[in-house]
């Protein structure tokens, strides 16, 4: 897989609400929400060029009975992939276009941290440069080690993610 950072594109939050419409009519029983989250939903943040998406679902282990269904959108099912109680699907093979992160509505600790950085990251400009920066760095020192750029971004991510879910929770 390229590991390659991308300026903003305003045809993001497009690509995701196609998405989202095709996930509703495939989740209709089990789905809660679907979030736009990731670097692809904060406006002006270079990113890798896939749309991240968070599904809040009443039964995570539901789940696993929308298998062709996920397929038949190109999807590749992944199951928890290395998270408890989370199922991971990711679409596009080595030029991914678009993962979801998919958890049951009480798995707040999930949900919580990934809404917080999002909406952390779209108002705070400077951490967002700097996040922005940071990542482009990465992605053209890492030789397309994506773990490599996963742990490199990772401090800075523990971080600010702390700083948002502590702003997130001032806010409600």
């Amino acid at each position: 897989m390229e590991v390659k950072v991308v300026n903003y594109d305003k045809n993001w939050p497009e690509k995701f609400e196609l998405e989202k419409l095709a996930l509703k009519d495939l989740l209709t029983d089990e789905l809660i929400k679907v979030f736009h989250i990731g670097s692809t939903s904060v406006e002006n943040l270079k990113a890798k060029p896939i749309i991240d998406i968070l599904l809040v679902v009443n039964d995570i282990e539901k789940l696993d009975s929308y298998k062709s269904g996920f397929e038949s959108l190109g999807y590749e099912v992944m199951g928890e992939f290395g998270m408890e109680n989370r199922r991971y699907f990711r679409k596009g093979g080595d030029n991914r276009t678009h993962q979801i992160h998919a958890f049951q509505y009480d798995n707040l600790t999930e949900i919580i941290r990934h809404l917080a950085f999002r909406d952390y990251l779209r108002k705070n400009e400077q951490v967002k440069n700097e996040y922005s920066s940071l990542k482009e760095t990465i992605a053209n020192t890492c030789n397309n080690d994506i773990d490599k750029y996963c742990d490199d971004k990772d401090a800075f991510v523990k971080q600010h993610e702390k700083l948002a879910i502590k702003a997130y929770l001032n806010n409600i």
